[in-house]
């Protein structure tokens, strides 16, 4: 066991939290260089979309399996070799002047990123044993991973300033030398000497089926959604979707334990885990293309109106947390994600005002607060909800549940975003919708903002300029009602699963303890 206020374990952790911030630093800075990536690299809406989804997806893919191998192999082993991997991808992110190479590179950042997060888990858990020392090394972990998250919007627009957008990626090389060092030096190995078998057709059929939802989202409207192919790759989805349940049922240990549904607790925790990555999570990634093509923002002015989006989420999460003690997280949860659904009502509102940007910081401050009182007494409440020794599983469950529904909604709110601007626009130039108009939709979906001239669509410049703003605060307001439909909805569910006015029948809880032992 070693201690925080060690050598050692200041080392340790330090290594620790310098890769947390990573992780959060790659999250959140990466999508306000997305339109400078369009532009210098010609990639299409959808080509942009990949950058973000292959990440989630790759996180979904080999997340549960990664805390097997840790277990068996070592988790400070896996942890450098995440490290190194990690360290290496985001090399060829910034370097490769192909999206294509970049959609690849960030798939295999996103292995790498899913290896780091489940050992640093497993690593502070293994290594500060005793509670109080665990209780500083997690809460510093989180407020590092936090920080990472929630600065890494001004991050990304200081460095599109001061230098170009590869340096987003390539200062990750750096980091990861000196994480790299810190943890060879001081984290100490750890095993499971009982570690479960790895579940393969889990994890294969579960990694098919959201490749596949997410490829017949984003694909769609180029194929057809009712032609074959598109059909086929929904319907392959579904079947994998079907397979991963019948192959977890049928586990002698199954990443998902499907009896720890009949909890309350978890199953409506689990409502407000999906109901963040439908509607918070994902905006962040197309909220920049709103603040600087739809309300005219800088890189600096538009990575300073995210802080607006992501700082709540700092600082709200204590509150969150004693509320869930004073009352029932079936409470808190679902008011938080109303909260985020009242943010998102703000931004709609704002998007039919003369003045949008009155609107929008407001509803980013107000979704904020609620995302900042959900997420902590969601995972709390997972992993309460089951024995203590099936926690890893509860937590690998929302985790799994977290990276599934951010895929899915990425690829859908790029999607509602293009069928907004393309319906204002067909409107506004009194043109028949088809594929050349998309394709205009989708440019402007994607920040080029001098699109329209380019496309000989409008005669006018001046009134090019101020149709292309039009059409993109349009279809985003679009997506807001989008965002706003899907925090709330969820959140319905999420009350009326918990229940928390109807009391625990003391027999069924035993029962269901039992069941998920």
């Amino acid at each position: 066991m070693t201690a925080v206020s060690s050598r050692q374990g200041k080392l340790a952790l330090a290594a620790i939290c310098l890769s947390a911030l990573m992780l959060g630093l790659e999250i959140s800075s990466v999508p306000p260089v997305l339109s400078t990536i369009e532009q210098a690299m010609g990639a299409s809406f959808r080509q942009l979309q990949w950058v973000m989804a292959a990440y989630t997806i790759a996180m979904t893919t080999i997340l549960m399996a990664t805390g097997t191998l840790a277990d068996r192999y070592g988790r400070k082993r896996l942890f450098m070799i995440g490290i190194v991997a990690f360290g290496v991808t985001s090399l060829v992110c910034g370097l490769t002047e192909d999206i294509r190479v970049l959609i690849v590179a960030r798939f295999l950042q996103g292995l790498s990123a899913a290896m780091m997060l489940i050992c640093q888990v497993a690593i502070l858990s293994s290594q500060f044993r005793d509670g109080r020392e665990r209780g500083a090394a997690f809460s510093w972990w989180g407020i590092i991973f936090g920080v990472g998250l929630g600065f890494g919007p001004i991050v990304g627009g200081a460095i599109l300033a001061l230098t170009s957008w590869e340096w987003v990626f390539l200062i990750h090389g750096a980091l990861a030398v000196a994480t790299l060092a810190l943890a060879y030096a001081a984290v100490e190995e750890s095993r499971d000497p009982q570690v479960r078998p790895l579940d393969i057709a889990g994890i294969l059929t579960l990694s098919v089926a959201v490749f596949c939802l997410v490829l017949f989202v984003t694909q769609g409207p180029v194929l057809g959604f009712g032609s074959p192919v598109a059909l086929g790759i929904i319907g392959l989805s579904a079947v994998c979707f079907i397979g991963f349940v019948v192959a977890e049922k049928n586990s002698r240990h199954p990443m998902i334990d499907f009896a720890v549904f009949r909890n309350r607790d978890f199953s409506g925790a689990l409502a407000g885990s999906v109901g963040m990555n439908l509607s918070f999570w994902p905006f962040i990634i197309y909220l920049p293309i709103y603040f600087h093509g739809g309300l005219g923002y800088d890189s600096v002015q538009t990575g300073a109106a995210l802080l607006a989006y992501t700082l709540p989420t700092l600082f709200m999460p204590p509150v969150g947390e004693k509320l869930s003690l004073r009352y029932h997280p079936g409470f808190v949860i679902p008011a938080g994600l109303s909260l985020i659904g009242a943010g998102f009502l703000l931004m709609v509102s704002g998007s039919h005002s003369s003045q949008p940007g009155w609107w929008i910081l407001p509803g980013c401050i107000v979704a904020g607060v609620g995302l900042g009182l959900t997420n902590t007494p969601v995972a709390n409440t997972i992993t309460a909800a089951v024995p203590g020794e099936r926690a890893g599983m509860a937590s690998g469950a929302d985790m799994s549940a977290r990276m599934t529904s951010l895929a899915f909604s990425i690829a859908l709110m790029g999607l509602v975003l293009v069928e907004g601007v393309s319906a204002y626009l067909a409107d506004a130039l009194a043109v028949a919708d088809g594929p050349a108009l998309r394709l205009v939709a989708e440019k402007i979906a994607a920040g080029d903002m001098a699109v329209l001239e380019r496309e000989a669509l409008i005669s006018s410049a001046s009134q090019g300029a101020g149709t292309l703003q039009s059409a993109l605060v349009s279809g985003f307001g679009w997506v807001m009602a989008y965002g706003a439909a899907s925090a709330l909805i969820l959140a319905a569910i999420s009350l009326l699963v918990f229940s928390p006015w109807t009391p625990r029948a003391a027999a069924d809880s035993a029962l269901t303890l039992r069941e998920i032992r």
